[in-house]
This record gives structure tokens, sequence and C-alpha cells, in this order.
């Protein structure tokens, strides 16, 4: 059974973080100054973009590749919520209920990722890495 579990959790690592890294590379062309402009017509100052883009990108691949996984799927679940409320709170233009659930969705499998940790298949498991 442990077995079904690794690999359970390696589909899981594979395909959790693919809209991260998509998203985060597409900032780091020519996205970057629209998701800029974005950003701060939504409050969020513009200089914060490299840390999105470091958290999507990277913070995307650390996932995949299972390591340092707990923390780095920790403070994904917090960047997760913050936008939903930040960018997806307004009820009343179209979409956003859905990208809100669809992110305390995302929410949820980063949050049982931190707890149940990277598996068997991981660099973590290869450091000896707890967190």
């Amino acid at each position: 059974m442990k077995k079904l579990d690794d690999s359970a959790i390696l589909i899981a690592r594979i395909l959790m973080p693919i809209l991260f890294i998509v998203a985060g590379f597409g900032k780091m062309g020519g996205g970057y100054a629209a998701t800029q402009h974005y950003m701060e017509a939504m409050g969020v100052p513009g200089f914060l973009l490299p840390l999105t883009i470091l958290l999507e990108f990277g913070g995307g691949l650390a996932i995949l590749f299972g390591f340092l996984t707990r923390s780095v799927a920790l403070i994904t679940l917090v960047f997760v919520l913050l936008t939903a409320f930040i960018f997806h709170s307004d009820f009343s233009q179209a979409g956003n209920q859905i990208n809100f659930m669809k992110n305390l969705s995302i929410t949820g499998g980063y949050l049982l990722l931190a707890v149940q940790g990277p598996g068997y298949f991981s660099i973590d498991r290869l450091l000896n890495k707890k967190w």
C-alpha cells in the first residue's frame, strides 16, 4: 500500500504545480508589464512581481521535484489564499466566484501536501529533509 501512496503523491506533485509553473513562466516575458499593471490596479505593489514569479515558477518546480516540499507548500497555500481574497473576492465580476473557489481548492491540496510531505520519490527524501 505504501508504494501506491508514494506513487499517488508523486502524481499529485506533478499535477499540482502545472498552473504555477506555466503562470510564472508567462510573467517572465511579454506578460511582465501587464501583470505588474494589473497588480497595481488591484492595490498590490508592482515591485512584488519578481517574488510572485519566484514563488510560481521556482516554487512550482520545487514542488514538482519534491524539494523543500512542506515549506513551499505552506508558502504557496498562503499565497493562493491571499490572491483569492485580493483578486477574486468581487463576485459581481464574471468569473471571480469560480476563481475564488478554485483557489480554495488549490489551498486544500497544498495544505494536504504540507501535512503529508513529498513522499518517497522526492529530493527531500534523498536529503533526509522533513521540512
